[in-house]
C-alpha cells in the first residue's frame, strides 16, 4: 500500500483553487477566503537557479514550451473533417472563471488520454456589442505558463466549426 503524499502538486493545487471558487458555502455556513493562484509558496531569500555557461560563456537558454497557430496542411484537414476532432468543450454562458477552470480542466484530461485535436467552442460573444469575453480571453490563457505544457498550437476554427466563435486545439505529445 503506497503512502499518500503530504502536499498537492503544483497542478493539482491550482486546479483545487479553481474548484473551490466556484463552491458555493452549505446554508448557514460562512464563506472561506481562497488565497490567489499567483501568491507564491517559496520562501522570499531563496535566491533563482543561475544558468550554468557553456564553453563560449553564453549562458545556455532554457527550453521554453511556445503556442503557435497552426499550419495550413492541419488546418484545412481539421476544417475538411480528415483530422478527426477527437473533444469539444462549450464555454457559452460561462463567466471567466467558470470557463478557466473548465478548460484547464478538460485540457489537462484530454492531454492525458493522448488526444491530439480539440475543438473548444467561446461563442462570438457580439450580443452586447463588443468582441465577446471568452472570445478574446481563451486564446491569451492558452499561452499562459499553466497552459503551454499541454497545448502546442491552436487557431480559429473553419466556418462549419464555428469560426471565429471557436478554436481548433492541438495537444502535445504525452512524453513517456
Amino acid at each position: 500500500m503506497s503512502k499518500r503524499p503530504d502536499r498537492l502538486s503544483e497542478d493539482d493545487r491550482v486546479l483545487w483553487n479553481l474548484v473551490a471558487r466556484t463552491a458555493k458555502p452549505l446554508k448557514g455556513r460562512m464563506s472561506v477566503d481562497i488565497p490567489d493562484l499567483a501568491v507564491d509558496a517559496r520562501p522570499a531569500t531563496a535566491q533563482p537557479a543561475q544558468p550554468i555557461a557553456n564553453a563560449t560563456g553564453a549562458a545556455k537558454p532554457k527550453a521554453q514550451h511556445v503556442t503557435q497557430r497552426l499550419d495550413e496542411p492541419t488546418l484545412d484537414k481539421l476544417s475538411k473533417g480528415r483530422l478527426p476532432i477527437e473533444g469539444r468543450v462549450d464555454l457559452h454562458g460561462m463567466t471567466q472563471d467558470e470557463a478557466y477552470s473548465l478548460l484547464f480542466s478538460f485540457l489537462h484530461r484530454a492531454h492525458a488520454g493522448g488526444i491530439r485535436y480539440v475543438l473548444i467552442i467561446t461563442g462570438k460573444g457580439s450580443s452586447s456589442g463588443g468582441d465577446g469575453v471568452l472570445r478574446r480571453a481563451v486564446p491569451a490563457w492558452l499561452a499562459t505558463p499553466a497552459f503551454r505544457p499541454l497545448v502546442s498550437s491552436h487557431d480559429h476554427a473553419a466556418r462549419n466549426h464555428g469560426g471565429s466563435g471557436a478554436l481548433y486545439v492541438r495537444l502535445r505529445r504525452v512524453r513517456a
